[in-house]
């Protein structure tokens, strides 16, 4: 291949579904590599006398062939595709020689000059596979790679779909109020929405990027009328894709975890109408963690409960059943229950929970303007008046307040 050497590779996507794929060696090549055989439906034969614990877990899982040995002249036979991954040279040349007799396209790890094909940097979002060859720079072409991806996933190289596509309603968990904390598929929905009616708790800094074009609604200032908060949220979701737009429901953290997202859904279904739910980083374990306390540890907790707080222990209305609560030793996370802590605290302390027990209130977590206070049971109610602790904020109680490092890198 060397006199070829001044040649560029001619780009093509190989179509391997249900046909043989040898792949040699069973190291770190072939576990990056076999994945994405195995989503193209290949029949991959690995051939290797050992293999990384992941790649031997594909083949216990019935994923890949595998044939316990160094490769053998014939091994090849049949084969539509080749990658050629061993420690042993003698054996990759010789591998690599037999695909070349049998008209097999090959990679070849250890030598691309000595390869009939070549491996791009390779990425996918939402149906579309980029694959970037930039000669010999693979680090250049994953750069590349990644940029487009990237630019595909939050909207900044515009690629829209010429196929018609019916309206629709995603109900995205925004995360806990960093935009960064979103997901891709939520990003990349946002991007492609005519409509977004957005909590107040999402991420507001994803909105100023949204292009001019689309209708921002704060669901806060939806004319309620004769509805309630949520019927109004409800029927602006079913008028606008009933209008024909593609609707995105900007919820704050996941769409279920007390974000009454079900009610949503269940009211978009009732009229027939698509609905996509894309889950989000939930508050009540990634706010703990970007404030340095982990909800569970070795032991210290093995579980922990997440709560609303939204109504105090005597409230009638309250499902919780605080006794129980009190009596485990895991983690109790509470959410959207600042104004009635001390209540809660008495409800615990009431029901054996050591007044002692340690506590942290971490507001407008993951945000710029994160702050944590610590307290216990005993001491909530006076810290957070003291404090002038405000809503949002998510309430830690128990041992592993104490357990994280003083500093973390945020």
């Amino acid at each position: 291949m060397a006199e070829h050497a001044e040649y560029p590779a001619y780009p093509v996507g190989l179509r391997l579904a249900g046909r043989r794929v040898v792949v040699f060696g069973g190291g770190q090549v072939a576990q990056r590599r076999l994945p994405a055989l195995i989503a193209a439906g290949a029949d991959v034969t690995l051939i290797s006398p050992s293999a990384t614990p992941s790649v031997e877990a594909m083949a216990e899982a019935g994923e890949i062939t595998w044939v316990k040995r160094r490769y053998q002249d014939g091994d090849i036979a049949d084969a539509w595709y080749a990658l050629v991954a061993t420690s042993d040279p003698v054996a990759n040349a010789a591998a690599s020689a037999e695909a070349d007799r049998t008209k097999t396209w090959c990679v070849r790890a250890d030598d691309a000059e000595a390869a009939t094909a070549w491996t791009p940097a390779t990425g996918r979002s939402e149906g579309v596979t980029v694959a970037v060859l930039t000669g010999h720079d693979p680090r250049r072409s994953a750069a590349v790679r990644d940029a487009i991806v990237e630019g595909l996933r939050d909207g900044s190289i515009a690629a829209p779909q010429h196929r018609s596509r019916s309206p629709f309603v995603a109900l995205v968990g925004g995360g806990p109020g960093d935009p960064d904390l979103i997901t891709v598929r939520g990003r990349r929905l946002l991007a492609e929405a005519d409509v977004v009616i957005a909590d107040r708790l999402g991420p507001r800094d994803l909105l100023d990027e949204l292009p001019p074009h689309v209708e921002v609604i704060d669901a806060a200032k939806i004319p309620y009328g004769r509805f309630m908060a949520q019927e109004a949220i409800n029927q602006a979701l079913i008028e606008h894709a009933k209008a024909g737009r593609s609707v995105v429901r900007l919820k704050g953290g996941d769409p279920f975890v007390f974000g009454r997202g079900m009610e949503e859904a269940q009211a978009l279904a009732a009229e027939g109408i698509a609905c996509v739910v894309v889950p989000g980083i939930s508050s009540s374990i990634s706010v703990p963690g970007a404030a340095g306390i982990p909800v569970t540890h070795r032991g210290v907790a093995h579980e922990f409960t997440v709560v609303s707080g939204h109504v105090a222990p005597d409230d009638p209305r309250s499902l919780v059943d605080w006794a129980s609560l009190a009596k485990l030793t895991g983690t109790l996370v509470i959410l959207m229950g600042v104004d009635k802590i001390g209540k809660i605290a008495e409800a615990l302390i009431a029901h054996g929970k050591a007044p002692e027990t340690p506590l942290a209130l971490v507001q407008e977590g993951t945000t710029a303007t994160q702050r944590r206070v610590d307290a216990t049971l005993a001491t909530v109610a006076e810290v957070v008046k003291a404090e002038e602790v405000r809503p949002p904020a998510v309430i830690v109680i128990g041992d592993v307040v104490g357990e994280g490092p003083d500093k973390l890198v945020k």
